[in-house]
């Protein structure tokens, strides 16, 4: 351990956030100061000693379901939300080099211009190296969403927790705590539970893939500054999804 890592009980996670996450207060797009902000979070984690994967949803850019649902066909729709991903990876990618944290854009989808294909071996090498890992363009196949895809790549990578970076939320909740004042938040919670509750975490395919592979998840609000590293140093407010 060098003199800037702190003691931590994780060595390896996965950090999903939505696109929508990098959006700042606009209502599309990138918002760069904020993407900016959260690469300084996982650099803050990243210098702790940790080897950190990331996935990063579409949203902000295109979102394959609203396609589909406006009369796109599906597949179609789907692989424009895989190239969203890859557009927000590159930022972040940017941004957190930018900071000094060597970082690899791997791709599901063939792009070699611009990322990596996926290979496990390479990756878990990059991995091994101190680089962060930044999953891009989904599982690279349609129908399946980015939080199949953190769940499906954490699992690869032997990560040892998925964090959930959530913004306006501290955790999951029995209901919306945005409309219902007596929302209860959950300090800790089963896969199953969250199935047959719809608690929305994430979609059902990724809970049950997490669930039979037990890898847990932990959801934390990623608008606190600091708050990723302090749930790394075992404080923060989150809930755990296990078991």
């Amino acid at each position: 351990m060098t003199e800037t890592e702190t003691p931590t009980t994780f060595k390896r996670v996965m950090l999903k956030i939505s696109g929508e996450a990098l959006m700042g207060d606009q209502g599309f797009g990138l918002h760069p100061p904020t993407v900016e902000r959260i690469a300084q979070e996982v650099k803050a984690v990243h210098d702790m000693g940790v080897e950190i994967c990331m996935v990063i949803g579409g949203g902000n850019v295109f979102r394959g379901l609203q396609g589909s649902a406006q009369g796109m066909e599906r597949t179609t729709a789907d692989y424009m939300g895989m190239l969203a991903t890859v557009m927000n990876a590159l930022a972040m990618q940017s941004a957190l080099e930018g900071l000094g944290v060597f970082t690899r854009v791997i791709s599901a989808i063939t792009m070699n211009e611009v990322a990596e294909p996926y290979i496990r071996r390479r990756a878990v090498r990059h991995l091994e190296k101190k680089r962060v890992c930044i999953f891009a363009a989904g599982t690279g196949n349609p129908y399946f969403t980015t939080d199949t895809a953190a769940t499906l790549r954490a699992n690869e990578m032997s990560c040892e927790a998925i964090f959930m970076g959530k913004n306006g939320v501290d955790g999951v909740y029995d209901k919306d705590p945005a409309k219902h004042d007596d929302a209860k938040r959950y300090d800790m919670v089963t896969y199953d539970e969250v199935l047959a509750k719809r608690l929305g975490v994430m979609d059902a395919s990724a809970i049950a893939l997490a669930r039979d592979n037990n890898l847990p998840l932990i959801v934390f609000p990623l608008d606190t500054p600091g708050g990723f590293k302090e749930i790394l140093e075992g404080k923060g407010t989150f809930t755990r999804v296990q078991g």
